[in-house]
């Protein structure tokens, strides 16, 4: 794995936008794997100010080719109540983008049976061949998607219940109460995410800090299931200060992590090649190999 830290969430959000960009120009043949919730928001708003900026046929050529797979959806929310990850995903990057509703893909957590329907949420991405960069959002409970602990490393795309704490961090959205959180979700499984061809790991503000100094520095484990991106041959982790803040890579480094700590200001922060001029070891645009 790589790290990658910067000093604030405004230019980790551009950089990681660039990051989203450059694989839509230069990697459309396999799908992107979009995730949502509040460290997402800013990164959508960056990349629709990106996107908005390109030469209008090339832009033109990126809404073409778009093809995109949510992790996870509610069960028994309406795609159009603004609270399900649809609504979020059309607000925030399907009308700011320009895109066709159809290419950006979601599970139908409105189906009569959600189980069914993981599993043909499942086959419709295999046949595209299987994501190619997987973005990534970290859960206080250290999961990824709505993969709840505990949770191996094989798990597939399934409908699952969600942990109370899952709920509790969601409530925001259903106006403080966590009980009115559906009580279970649909979400691609560490399976498809880990045979991804990249991941991408966003982690933002205090409140992760322990769970992401964890999740790279103990073995990996399902009662941590972010844990497992250690098994992924090219994974990159962007986090802010605050996230990184007990992540001491000089006396105590992630597991197999190597950092760009001085990759900080938004005044560079859109370009994706400035992690190589800092670190020749790290270079956005290829990503970290074994």
């Amino acid at each position: 794995m790589a790290l990658v830290r910067f000093a604030d969430s405004a230019g980790l959000a551009d950089w990681v936008a660039s990051l989203l960009l450059r694989d839509r120009l230069l990697r459309p043949e396999r799908p992107l794997g979009l995730a949502t919730g509040r460290t997402m928001e800013p990164v959508y708003a960056a990349l629709a100010r990106q996107v908005n900026g390109l030469p209008p046929a090339e832009r033109q050529e990126l809404r073409r080719r778009w093809c995109s797979f949510n992790l996870d959806a509610y069960v028994g929310v309406d795609r159009a109540d603004p609270r399900s990850f649809a609504a979020e995903m059309a607000s925030r990057l399907t009308t700011p983008l320009g895109l066709d509703p159809e290419r950006v893909h979601l599970p139908d957590g409105q189906a009569a049976d959600p189980h069914a329907a993981a599993e043909c949420y499942a086959a419709q991405l295999a046949a595209t061949g299987g994501i190619g960069l997987q973005l990534l959002g970290l859960g206080l409970n250290g999961h990824v998607g709505f993969n709840e602990p505990p949770c191996e490393a094989d798990a597939p795309c399934r409908c699952l219940e969600l942990s109370p704490a899952t709920r509790q961090q969601n409530a925001g959205a259903f106006g403080g109460d966590p009980e009115s959180v559906p009580q279970q979700a649909i979400t691609l499984g560490l399976r498809e995410i880990l045979a991804a061809e990249r991941l991408l790991l966003v982690v933002t503000g205090a409140a992760k800090a322990e769970v992401l100094a964890r999740a790279l520095r103990e073995p990996p484990t399902p009662e941590l299931p972010a844990s497992w991106i250690q098994l992924h041959p090219r994974a990159l982790v962007v986090a802010d200060g605050a996230a990184a803040a007990l992540l001491d890579v000089n006396r105590n480094p992630p597991t197999a992590a190597r950092t760009a700590s001085g990759v900080a200001g938004a005044g560079h922060a859109a370009d994706p090649d400035l992690g190589a001029r800092r670190d020749p070891g790290l270079h956005a645009s290829s990503w970290p190999t074994r």
